[in-house]
C-alpha cells in the first residue's frame, strides 16, 4: 500500500514537502508505474494535482504550475510533492496513487494511500 506523510499547517506563501512510500510486497515494478498527487475536501471533487511517468515526465494542474514540484525515487520507492508559495485555497486533504500509466482522470489510478491533511492559513 501506499504511505504519505509530511502534511500540516502552514501560513500562506510557506512550504511542505509531502512524502508517499510504497510498500515493498505490493510493488514489484514500482518504476514502471505512473504516479500522482491528487487532492480532496469532502464534498468536492477529486483534483489531479500533478503526475510523473516512470521515465520522469511531469505534469502539472495549471492552478499549481511554477509552484509545486512532483519527483519520485525509484530505489526508495517515494513519491515527493514539494509545494512552495501555498496559498489558502491549497488546503486539501492530499493523496498519492499509481497506475500503469499517466492520465487526468482519477479512475486510471487502482492504488491509493489514505491522505495527509494540508492547511493554509492566510
Amino acid at each position: 500500500h501506499l504511505v504519505e506523510s509530511g502534511g500540516g499547517t502552514v501560513q500562506a506563501g510557506g512550504s511542505l514537502r509531502l512524502s508517499c512510500v510504497a510498500s515493498e510486497s505490493t510493488y514489484h515494478g514500482y518504476q514502471e508505474y505512473c504516479m500522482a498527487w491528487f487532492r480532496q475536501t469532502p464534498g468536492k471533487v477529486r483534483e489531479e494535482v500533478a503526475h510523473i511517468n516512470r521515465d520522469g515526465t511531469t505534469s502539472y494542474t495549471g492552478s499549481v504550475q511554477g509552484r509545486f514540484t512532483i519527483s519520485r525515487d525509484n530505489v526508495k520507492k517515494t513519491l515527493y510533492l514539494e509545494m512552495n508559495s501555498l496559498k489558502p485555497e491549497d488546503t486539501d486533504r492530499y493523496y498519492c496513487a499509481a497506475g500503469p500509466r499517466c492520465s487526468w482522470r482519477w479512475a486510471e489510478f487502482g492504488y491509493w494511500g489514505q491522505g495527509t491533511q494540508v492547511t493554509v492559513s492566510s
